[in-house]
């Protein structure tokens, strides 16, 4: 879920900003001054930042300036009442993504915000190819993720929980014939059961309360290129009903609408459950399960790759140092031990919250067992992890 900072000093309009894109499931914190804004980016993850350019202690472009001077690299849309031409070249100049001018309306402020959300997902995609892994399993999964790109094949990714099923989905969509298209992932646990045909197929003004606007979601995101449905044995039966229709027959309605829209979208699923046991119980259907999985791709667990654990560290400790403004060197070699024995329950994802949080911690150049969790650092994990 990406974060949104909202800097504004109208209490008005920052409730309804925050109402607008809590509805498109994204997280929002609010600032009213520009002091307060710098204390929300120092000590907690922000995405992407809406400021006014006039705030009371200050304006939107002192905070670009400050955010660029303390190495703060999150995209930045500036808002004004004055819609003037040097106010935009100046917040243009100064690093701002974009430029909204006031009264803001939703049908203006969703594309201007997906546009640049978009960008900096593809942004950081390009960030990772950095690292190259070396241990067999995920070099194999790698291999024949790279035969199936260049088919249009769905393909179901099966693992754990934070074992990089997005990473491998991403590693598809890029070395695919449609890597300039968009890759749109859906956190299908996430979707409310009265929103989900909304938030897959879109929706029409007026079609339900709340559609204050035309809306384009989903399928019609992704047209052209990758849609990637994460835990998908998480959806309704009856939303899997409609996605079945709409891989089907490639084209979608909206909700409220009575014109089909066509759609060219290569599916790409991810799922940490077992649907053959849930086709069993009548909760997945088998023939939807059929469709997605034409090809299967299987993440082994970061138990399994111990020799990528000292790869993903250092980078984990490289993104970490730029959000947390931190200059460590890496890991001392009892530290670089410990994360190399641990069994990683949570995988990928524990792995990178656990160097983010020592890299915080560190008051030396290297990170020590003293920053790092007493499960990790403990003599026999085995049973740590098992717990």
């Amino acid at each position: 879920m990406s974060r949104i900072l909202i800097v504004e000093d109208d209490v008005v309009l920052a409730r309804a900003l925050k109402n607008w894109l809590e509805r498109e499931r994204l997280q929002v914190t609010c600032a009213i001054t520009a002091a307060n804004a710098r204390r929300i980016i120092a000590n907690e993850e922000v995405d992407m930042i809406l400021s006014d350019l006039r705030l009371p202690d200050g304006d939107g472009i002192e905070l670009l300036e400050w955010m660029k001077k303390n190495k703060c690299r999150i995209p930045l849309i500036i808002m004004t009442q004055h819609a003037e031409v040097s106010s935009a070249i100046r917040a243009m100049k100064a690093g701002a993504e974009d430029y909204l001018p006031k009264p803001i309306h939703p049908e203006t402020l969703y594309p201007k915000l997906n546009d640049v959300l978009l960008r900096t997902r593809k942004t950081k995609r390009k960030q990772t190819d950095i690292l190259q892994r070396v241990s067999p399993p995920i070099r194999e999964v790698e291999r024949r993720a790279r035969l199936v790109a260049v088919t249009d094949m769905s393909v179901l990714i099966r693992g754990e929980n934070g074992s990089g099923k997005e990473l491998v989905a991403d590693l598809i969509h890029r070395t695919s014939a449609r890597d300039d298209k968009p890759f749109v992932p859906v956190d299908c646990g996430a979707i409310p059961r009265e929103l989900a045909a909304s938030e897959f197929f879109g929706h029409v003004k007026g079609s339900f309360t709340g559609a204050l606007a035309d809306k384009a979601v989903a399928f019609e995101a992704a047209n052209g290129g990758t849609l990637f449905l994460d835990e998908v044995g998480n959806l309704t039966y009856e939303t899997q009903v409609q996605l079945l229709r709409a891989l089907q027959e490639r084209r979608i309605r909206r909700v409220g609408s009575t014109r089909e829209i066509p759609v060219d979208i290569r599916l790409v699923a991810a799922t940490n459950e077992n649907l053959e046991a849930a086709i069993a119980r009548g909760t997945f259907r088998a023939d939807l399960y059929h469709r997605i999985n034409e090809f299967t791709l299987r993440m082994p667990e970061l138990r399994q790759m111990s020799g990528d654990i000292p790869l993903f560290a250092d980078f984990f400790l490289d993104q970490a140092n730029r959000e947390l403004d931190k200059r460590i060197v890496g890991f001392d070699a009892a530290a670089l031990a410990a994360l190399t024995r641990y069994d990683w329950p949570g995988n990928l994802r524990q792995l990178k919250n656990t160097v983010k949080s020592a890299t915080l911690l560190a008051a030396g150049d290297y990170v020590t067992c003293r920053e790092l969790p007493a499960e990790v650092t403990a003599p026999s994990t085995g049973a740590a992890a098992g717990n």
